[in-house]
């Protein structure tokens, strides 16, 4: 931290009792929606991304009724769908795709990328890094209503009388460049399109605030050795983000000019009803690389807040030290770097170069090693830990186990020629499911779980905690773990109906338990919404610190002001894992205390640091 920064903090210290008496002046609309506060634009994510994750579920169900129950007569659905449900009773093939594309939509941006991220990027950053607030509230504001924007535009194109986007969540052209082509290639694929600008605007913006805080607005003493895995995570995340997401923006970019200008970028060749269109000199080859160069790293810009999230709580409620602090980190940044240069083993059905294909294979297997660190040192805290089954630790361990099963799965996938059988069937369905869907599901459940009480000074409900994780964790493998046997078999992707071939007649019954279990997991949600929402008014409140835990947003009061600390911003002494140290008092050290407090249980160094803090009054190692 530069003394600049340092200066800037103890300033900002000095103006405690603005930040109070601005908080009370504030009127309703300036405090809760229009707000700079972190916290309440963290919890604004939050709310935003229950709702998109509900809608996305409800599709699903939706769709899995049709796929699991085919002679089933869903006319009971037309006052929802009304012409969408055909005369036979049966969902019409152009809005199954229609469903299927919003869902993958709604799941991966608006649920895993910016309800995840948004929310405890947002709500952690300030807090664990010991600041007052973001770099530029008002672009977090932005961030936000961006995210809003878009949202709004989505949903409204679910409306509209030729249907909402119908060429999958990867939009591949020729279908999303022709309006033409089917009813979800007009104006709903351009309310897709509009929707996701914004989006990527609001991803934009909220990334580099991200970046900003965490380099410039760290507390004294709050070193990058030092940051809890959480901040790391989301740093990492941020710069994944900030790098990827404009080649989707020039990708979806060029896609608005083929449809609208006459241009060729991703069109040739094309024939419509027997007559030829002029476009020439284009390929939907293209496109494929500029998505896939952001789709790639946007699976870790998914699971890395997830593992980060995950990282923090498997310590805490192992009541042991993060096995391999900077294993971990260098992991994470492993994961970074290799995630930019694996983005065609996507494509190894493209007709690409076998030699070209080896070289991904190569990366995409390398991309496993660092994954498997971060599973090993999970293990490895777990292990002979006292460890405290909250219902936090419990999706944290589900978490574990989602991205283990998951990621094996994965190496069938990443082999170029096993991808020539398995690509686009029910195989990669249920490895990205396990891998990036459930796993980071399960870690924005698990951080709800764990920092509820700072968000909303109340306690969540223990017992419906559990009963929801148990819940939720049997259904997700009964739901994705047979589909692996699908698509073994052949079956591909999006393909409206199982009934169409006969060769796939043997997996009706284990087809009908993919849909039940499907429902019973939607279902189980809503024992954690009660929950949630009852808490947050009639929840018991909370103690200060009710997990015990070391890093600095449990010294904050139980309901923190804009400005998060009354007085000055406390010093960071120590790293975030310092529990069940030998010949400490408690199993817990908080990273505010200094060492010269904790002589009974400091190592040979930190007494010299503890002799340092004594003689000057000033932490010299923090650098």
């Amino acid at each position: 931290m530069s003394v600049t920064d340092i200066q800037l903090q103890q300033d900002t210290a000095g103006h405690d009792d603005h930040h109070e008496d601005h908080d009370h002046e504030l009127g309703f609309v300036s405090k809760y929606i229009f707000s700079t506060d972190h916290k309440t634009i963290a919890k604004q994510f939050l709310i935003t991304g229950i709702f998109w994750a509900l809608l996305g579920g409800a599709l699903s169900v939706i769709f899995r009724l049709q796929l699991g129950f085919p002679n089933m007569d869903l006319e009971w659905l037309r006052p929802l769908l009304g012409e969408w449900i055909t005369v036979e009773g049966k969902i019409d093939p152009e809005f199954y795709l229609a469903m299927v594309t919003m869902h993958g939509t709604i799941m991966v941006f608006f649920v895993l990328t910016a309800g995840l991220s948004g929310t405890f990027s947002n709500f952690l950053i300030p807090l664990q890094i010991g600041a007052r607030d973001m770099a530029s509230g008002f672009m977090n504001m932005l961030s936000y209503w961006f995210f809003f924007a878009s949202g709004v535009i989505m949903f409204v194109s679910m409306f509209i009388e030729t249907g909402p986007a119908s060429g999958g969540w990867t939009i591949y052209p020729p279908l999303s460049a022709l309006p033409q082509a089917m009813s979800g290639s007009g104006l709903g694929m351009t309310l897709w399109l509009v929707s996701m600008a914004l989006f990527i605007v609001s991803t934009l913006l909220g990334g580099i605030n991200y970046i900003t805080t965490v380099i410039n607005l760290r507390t004294e003493g709050m070193t990058f050795s030092r940051l809890p895995l959480t901040i790391w995570a989301f740093f990492i995340t941020a710069i994944l983000g900030l790098l990827s997401f404009p080649v989707l923006f020039s990708a979806a970019l060029l896609l608005i000019f083929d449809r609208s200008l006459g241009t060729s970028f991703y069109l040739s060749d094309i024939y419509i009803a027997g007559e030829a269109l002029p476009n020439v000199g284009g390929s939907p080859i293209l496109f494929q690389h500029l998505f896939w160069f952001l789709g790639h790293p946007e699976v870790y810009i998914v699971i890395l807040p997830a593992l980060g999230i995950t990282s923090e709580i498997i310590s805490t409620n192992s009541r042991k030290p993060i096995f391999g602090y900077k294993a971990m980190i260098g992991s994470m940044l492993g994961i970074g770097f290799l995630s930019f240069v694996v983005w065609a083993h996507h494509m190894f059905i493209t007709g690409m170069n076998p030699f070209l294909g080896s070289i991904f294979t190569i990366l995409t297997l390398i991309i496993a090693v660092p994954s498997a660190i971060k599973a090993f040192n999970y293990i490895t805290t777990l292990w002979r830990g006292n460890i405290i089954f909250t219902p936090a630790m419990l999706f944290s361990i589900g978490l574990v186990s989602f991205f283990i099963s998951g990621g094996v799965t994965g190496l069938f996938l990443g082999n170029s020629v096993l991808d020539i059988n398995l690509h686009d069937t029910y195989f990669v369905v249920a490895h990205f499911h396990l891998v990036m869907g459930a796993a980071a599901f399960f870690g924005m459940l698990a951080g709800v779980y764990h920092w509820f009480p700072k968000m909303f000074g109340r306690m969540m409900n223990d017992k419906l905690g559990k009963l929801h994780f148990w819940l939720t964790f049997v259904g997700v493998y009964l739901v994705f773990f047979p589909l692996h046997y699908i698509g073994i078999a052949g079956f591909p992707r999006r393909y409206y109906a199982f009934t169409s071939f006969d060769t796939f007649g043997g997996f009706t019954d284990l087809n009908s338990l993919v849909s039940i279990a499907a429902i019973l997991t939607f279902t189980a949600q809503f024992i954690f919404l009660f929950n949630f929402f009852f808490s947050i008014f009639r929840g018991k409140l909370a103690p200060a610190n009710p997990w015990k835990s070391n890093t600095m947003e449990w010294t904050t009061p139980r309901f923190p002001k804009h400005g998060n600390w009354p007085g000055a911003i406390p010093r960071v002494f120590r790293w975030a894992y310092d529990y069940s140290k030998p010949g400490a008092k408690d199993d817990f050290i908080q990273q505010t205390t200094p060492y010269s407090h904790t002589p009974e249980s400091n190592l040979e160094h930190e007494n010299e640091n503890a002799k340092q803090e004594d003689l000057t009054g000033v932490d010299k190692v923090n650098g």
